[in-house]
């Protein structure tokens, strides 16, 4: 039996020789070993690194809404509860994160989730005992970066890479404050560039990463086998909570470029082109020559690109000659650049291509904050009522308002009454429909003013001054 096997592994062999496949096979290698009484490590290039990133606590207080079934008047009454207002529990929520330190004078990047909405942020640095409490410059949830600043002197401050530079296999360290543990590295690999279509930020071009990341970790650093940064540890993948793998960074050039607005403007502008977009389908593919771009779904009305004269089934092909592959590619693109930027677009329309010459205007934005009572109310959150939100919120068609997103504790929106998930419809005898509407409303009535909501279906009035 054994000479058999040997007889046909033999013949196997002949064949393949004989039979002309040429395997392109690899010259033999060799296995080395570091110099005797060498120890390799990374601790000289990531050491400097190390010490720019921070750990950060921030906390917030959120109301708990009380359940519909305690409010009904025969739950009340079989369970013997007391009638009367129940007020919604208030509660202290805190989270952990990383922030890298990129001014001496103590300027900290971070991620937006690890600051958003919070009523008090702390720092501690490496090697001070002194706990820091910051303040929160700017945040862009867009990106999910936040800027944020301590009082503080002489700090070391990270450099700067250019992520643009970066390749597949490059290796990395992932530097933060994973579970709350303290300083932390682990190594691994950039295991992928440009990710985008994750769902995590509406402008992705993500540095993946087998690096570890694991809760604790966000907004701390990514940097390269020099100790430069090349990322902002943002998110994972995960079915358990830890990492399984798969970490995203966003790339420093684009920290960069939003941090720099933040510190400088304490908000980010983005460029509008005004269109919805699509990728080029299997399906459509077949009715375009070109086999990549960005399809024009819609037009807004009198946005840039209807000034400019683009129309629905326009494929954008490339913006001032840099190619677009799909609707993100095209997405990133435009925020990239400055409202008021004048861009080349090259078309495909009807078989046909031409070009385009368009101003970007600011991107519109949805969302406003009771920043100051001549806009809205103190402490009021307030968003215009999207397809999406509309969806998510179970809101019909037939509802017209702005909804209340976030009421911050013991403001005056918080003491007038109002709830997360209120739909302000009316104040006074102004109709609201959008959130320039509510602005416009406190600045025409003066005194104590009626606000109309919808609260689960059900209208209430609301008075503030």
């Amino acid at each position: 039996m054994l000479k058999k096997s040997i007889l046909i592994s033999t013949v196997l062999a002949a064949a393949l020789t004989a039979g002309g496949v040429n395997f392109q096979n690899a010259p033999q290698g060799v296995r080395v070993m570091p110099e005797a009484g060498k120890i390799l490590s990374y601790n000289r290039a990531i050491g400097h690194a190390s010490r720019c990133v921070v750990n950060i606590s921030a906390s917030k207080k959120v109301r708990q809404n009380i359940p519909s079934a305690f409010m009904d008047p025969f739950f009340r009454q079989f369970f013997n509860l007391p009638y009367g207002r129940m007020m919604p529990k208030e509660r202290v929520q805190r989270s952990l994160g990383s922030g890298v330190i990129v001014t001496n004078d103590g300027y900290i990047i971070t991620n937006n989730h690890v600051v958003d909405g919070a009523d008090e942020v702390k720092v501690t640095v490496p090697g001070k005992e002194k706990e820091y409490k910051a303040k929160i410059i700017g945040t862009d949830p867009k990106t999910d970066i936040a800027v944020i600043k301590i009082d503080a002197k002489d700090l070391p401050a990270i450099r700067m890479g250019d992520s643009d530079s970066l390749q597949t296999g490059d290796l990395v360290f992932a530097i933060g404050n994973p579970f709350g543990v303290g300083e932390s590295v682990s190594q691994g690999i950039i295991s992928a560039l440009g990710k985008d279509s994750v769902g995590i930020n509406q402008y992705e071009n993500f540095i993946q990463t087998d690096a570890a990341i694991n809760p604790g970790n966000s907004g701390g650093a990514l940097v390269d086998s020099r100790g430069v940064l090349i990322g902002i540890n943002s998110a994972i993948i995960t079915r358990s909570g830890a990492s399984n793998g798969i970490g995203f960074a966003i790339p420093v050039n684009m920290v960069k470029r939003v941090a720099k607005q933040l510190i400088e403007h304490g908000k980010v502008e983005y460029g509008y082109l005004g269109v919805s977009i699509s990728d080029l389908t299997p399906q459509l593919k077949k009715v375009y020559r070109n086999k990549a771009g960005a399809v024009v779904l819609d037009v807004q009305k009198d946005a840039p690109a209807a000034k400019a004269g683009l129309k629905r089934g326009d494929l954008i092909l490339s913006v001032n000659d840099e190619v677009i592959k799909d609707a993100t590619d095209l997405k990133n693109t435009i925020g990239s650049m400055a409202p008021g930027t004048m861009v080349k677009l090259r078309i495909e329309r009807d078989k046909k291509e031409k070009t385009l010459e368009v101003k970007l205007g600011s991107f519109p934005d949805a969302k406003a904050t009771g920043a100051g009572a001549d806009k809205t109310v103190e402490g009021l959150s307030l968003e215009n009522l999207t397809p999406t939100i509309r969806r998510q919120l179970g809101i019909s068609d037939d509802i017209h308002g702005v909804v209340v997103t976030e009421v911050k504790s013991d403001s005056e929106a918080d003491k007038a009454g109002f709830m997360p998930g209120d739909i302000i419809i009316q104040i006074e005898d102004m109709m609201i429909k959008n959130v320039d509407d509510v602005a416009r409303a406190m600045s025409r009535y003066h005194g104590k003013k009626r606000v109309y909501i919808n609260r689960r279906g059900m209208i209430r009035i609301l008075v503030i001054d």
